[in-house]
């Protein structure tokens, strides 16, 4: 059986309690899939050697790695048959020092996958696709600290992405460090680029297009997901992962649970009267213990990436980010004279230097509040006053 692997199929494809089964790639020749009766998923490819012998190599496990990624594996390793080498025989010859692929595979399924929210473990998957391509096939004692420059100079013209590579890699060489496969950490000597922070959060007329357009959306689920972002400041994965048994409606509170935050620490947040307001019209409706259930049964909604560019641009709000809405509750609390300490606590910051980017907001209302006084004075002063 051939056909392209993707993560799709390879989820969806149910395993013979009687025997294993080999799905082959269409693209890739000798890449694929095989599936035991135990349910347990792993690519691999298969070659010819020099000697006519057959060889298949593990490229690693479904679920700990990506289709995507072990595609990249086998181009990798199929480009190493093609110059004549037996990547099967010299991995074995090699086997104490693991490459940075065999390494990735270990960082996912014994550090990532116990410790990392899901979002950022599927981040982490996205980042080492691109390090792959450069240093897939190197064993981890082999990688220098020119190699991680390089990757970094490499990925200059996207700053973010860049820092976010070496802070991985610096991360991974520090646990093979601890796990006795290097004594040095070749990302120390690699410095960041500096990143220009996006501040961006909508003023009070672009609310009220914000809200018009979202009044009369089809979809008022996921209208309710933005009223609700704009309102809480929450997170997008606090809020689509919510369920019913964190809200006490009655009190107006929202106690979010400390594995769905990113702090990891259990939240109290009260919530604001029009919040209420539609929590409990969505509780009316309600058939699933998620706030937002998804098209998976006993799963939430998992995206609205797709609905919020239509939404966004209907209101002429092209270059706003669902992340900007946490940005805007923020800015619009402290532009209305709360401290910085307490919109804070309210985002769930665990550190004063990360709301201190709302910090020049603050000035408004004092601003106005010596402008009262001095409005006062010179009410005072006005028949009398020489200046």
């Amino acid at each position: 059986m051939t056909q392209k692997l993707t993560k799709r199929f390879a989820d969806n494809i149910q395993p013979n309690p009687h025997q294993e089964l080999l799905l082959w790639d269409n693209a890739i020749k000798g890449f694929g899939l095989r599936v035991f009766s135990s349910g347990r998923k792993t690519y691999f490819v298969q070659y010819r050697n020099d000697f006519n012998r057959t060889r298949r190599m593990k490229v690693g496990v479904h679920g700990i790695i990506t289709a995507e990624q072990a595609r990249e594996e086998a181009k990798i390793i199929l480009g190493e048959v093609a110059k004549g080498h037996d990547p099967s025989s010299e991995s074995k010859n090699k086997k104490q020092v693991p490459t940075f692929i065999e390494f990735s595979n270990e960082y996912l399924e014994l550090y990532a996958k116990g410790v990392k929210r899901e979002k950022s473990y599927k981040e982490d998957q996205k980042l080492l696709i691109i390090i792959f391509k450069y240093l897939g096939t190197k064993n981890i004692q082999e990688i220098t600290t020119k190699d991680i420059h390089l990757l970094h100079r490499a990925l200059k013209e996207t700053p973010y992405q860049a820092n976010r590579v070496r802070a991985l890699l610096s991360k991974m060489f520090s646990l093979s460090m601890q796990w006795g496969w290097r004594t040095d950490n070749p990302a120390k000597g690699v410095e960041n680029y500096q990143e220009h922070k996006r501040d961006r959060w909508l003023n009070d007329n672009e609310v009220q297009r914000l809200w018009k357009v979202l009044d009369t959306y089809s979809n008022q689920d996921i209208a309710n997901v933005v009223r609700l972002l704009l309102l809480t400041g929450a997170r997008r994965s606090e809020v689509l992962t919510a369920t019913w048994d964190q809200f006490n409606l009655e009190q107006s509170i929202w106690t979010k649970p400390a594995h769905a935050t990113k702090q990891k620490r259990m939240e109290h947040l009260p919530l604001s009267p029009q919040a209420t307001e539609i929590l409990k019209k969505i509780q009316q409706a309600a058939h699933s213990n998620f706030l937002f259930p998804g098209k998976i049964p006993g799963k939430p909604l998992q995206e609205i990436k797709k609905a919020w560019d239509t939404i966004r641009k209907r209101a002429g709000l092209s270059d706003v980010r669902l992340h900007d809405l946490r940005h805007t509750h923020a800015s619009h609390l402290v532009s209305s004279g709360l401290s910085l300490s307490i919109v804070g606590k309210l985002l769930g910051h665990t550190q004063a230097s990360t709301t201190q980017r709302y910090a020049h907001l603050a000035d408004e209302p004092l601003r106005q509040a010596t402008s009262l006084f001095g409005n006062k004075i010179e009410s005072l002063t006005s028949d009398t006053s020489t200046i």
